[in-house]
């Protein structure tokens, strides 16, 4: 296996978090200046790799563990390595972490079926192979939200190995969520013997309540008071990291490594690609908070850079009607671009053209040094760009209702380098896509796992979809 040196980065002030750093969750100038995005990214250093050839072949394995098939490529491994533990005390660590999830469980990590849904692409009028399904409704605790936080304890526990220390006691874990998130960490810390706390909203599922409680969990419900904006539940978990509580959450501002995890994912979409040689064109992934699509975004630029990928597919997110802050975002940045690129190229850009007019002219016509720049600038004064939603978010989909798409800087590069655009839906689309999903699939996802499905609907609408085109989506979240 190659070495591959890399780095946690802040992308908004540039800290680089040094490597003997045992919790390197949130970059340590987070809580000066509320306006810089302080969100932690592994930064690769491609002129140190020694073959980058190796690097792909993760993605011709045939090992059904997720965490063991592309354990190399994650930065917990790179900083076990580098600080001495071997492949085979890896190994370990990843299946005695696996084991204890499923006898938690009932199941462990294995790689879900990534596969063509022709009885679908049939009810949409696409061709056979056009559209391709990612099914995590099997995976532990029913959805990808425990990707992420196995990714976490990985990095916990090799520190525990490495640093022992440091270590000595089991920190107290917290996490703002209701729903799949929640769970997702509640099966994992049980699993390992981490107190966790769960900040829930006073209408949480009671199915949902009493699985958290039977897996130890604390709840504590939090309500939206007066003029609140923002999610109570947020601000209450921001209270415990600051009392000293470890973020154990799928929210890449506060905790950058969560990203780690779910990167297998895509990570084992395009092994399918590779063995099928089929590429993408199209991938459509449901936006809440935004970790998953920010993990799919950073997981399909590296697979590229281990050359595993040879092009990137549009990615377009997905939020709803009811709230999609992550719209407002793009539009705000987008407009910057184009601005600039006219003041400096004198190059008249689409203004008032469709969504993917424009999202193609950027990702075509815009220079990378001028994109950079101005994706800095909006690191940098993030109030311009991303904020709480105003109302109360309502829809059907609730596990993508966040008020605010905490990942949003990574996610709108995403968008903006492969000219995808943020696509919103009402409540019929999302109705819809749930309906089509049930009755041309045997996968069970809830309203919010196939609201990916939901943003097709939209761009076929759109006449975005080309008949030789292949599309992917993400169902994601079992209906409980």
């Amino acid at each position: 296996m190659s070495h591959l040196p890399s780095t946690l980065v802040c992308q908004g002030c540039g800290h680089s978090v040094p490597p003997d750093e045992p919790y390197p969750f949130r970059c340590p100038n987070a809580d000066q200046d509320e306006d810089i995005d302080h969100v932690l990214r592994r930064v690769l250093d491609i002129s140190r790799l020694e073959s980058p050839e190796a690097l792909s072949r993760p993605f011709l394995s045939d090992l059904r563990s997720p965490f063991l098939r592309f354990g190399r490529l994650l930065h917990s491994y790179q900083t076990a390595h580098q600080k001495g533990l071997d492949d085979t005390s890896f190994a370990k660590l990843v299946t005695r972490i696996d084991a204890a999830v499923e006898a938690t469980e009932g199941r462990g990590f294995r790689v879900t079926p990534f596969a063509p849904a022709d009885k679908l692409a049939q009810a949409l009028d696409l061709r056979p192979g056009a559209l391709w399904v990612k099914d995590e409704t099997g995976n532990v605790s029913g959805s990808h939200k425990a990707r992420h936080l196995m990714g976490l304890m990985l990095w916990m526990e090799m520190g525990r190995q490495i640093w022992p220390e440091s270590l000595e006691s089991t920190p107290r874990l917290a996490i703002a969520s209701c729903g799949n998130a929640a769970l997702g960490a509640a099966v994992v810390a049980r699993a390992m013997d981490y107190p966790l706390d769960v900040y829930v909203p006073t209408w949480a599922d009671a199915a949902v309540t009493e699985r958290l409680a039977e897996l130890g969990a604390t709840l504590v419900p939090c309500s939206r008071e007066g003029s609140m904006t923002g999610d109570p539940c947020y601000h209450r978990f921001k209270e415990a990291v600051a009392e000293g509580a470890l973020p154990f959450t799928c929210q890449g501002t506060e905790n950058g490594l969560v990203i780690e995890g779910g990167k297998t994912l895509v990570w084992e979409m395009v092994s399918t690609l590779m063995l099928e040689e089929r590429q993408l064109d199209h991938l459509c992934i449901q936006v809440g908070g935004g970790a998953l699509a920010s993990a799919c975004i950073q997981g399909l630029l590296e697979a590229r850079t281990f050359g595993a990928l040879d092009r990137l597919p549009a990615i377009h997110t997905v939020q709803t009607s009811g709230a999609h802050p992550l719209h407002r975002s793009w539009e705000a940045l987008i407009e910057r671009i184009l601005v600039r690129h006219q003041r400096e190229t004198r190059e008249m850009p689409p203004h008032l053209g469709e969504d993917a007019e424009r999202a193609e002219f950027v990702r075509d016509r815009v220079s990378p040094e001028l994109l950079q720049g101005e994706l800095h600038y909006a690191a940098t004064h993030r109030s311009e760009f991303m904020w709480p939603w105003e109302e109360e978010p309502v829809s059907i989909a609730t596990g993508i209702l966040d008020d605010e798409t905490y990942d949003w800087l990574a996610v709108v590069e995403g968008m903006l380098l492969t000219g995808g655009i943020p696509l919103v839906v009402d409540e019929q689309t999302l109705t819809q896509a749930h309906t089509l999903a049930r009755e041309h699939t045997s996968i069970s996802a809830d309203p919010s796992g196939t609201s990916g499905l939901a943003g097709l609907l939209e761009l076929q609408s759109r006449g975005e979809v080309q008949p030789e085109e292949t599309i992917a989506v993400l169902l994601t979240g079992v209906e409980r």
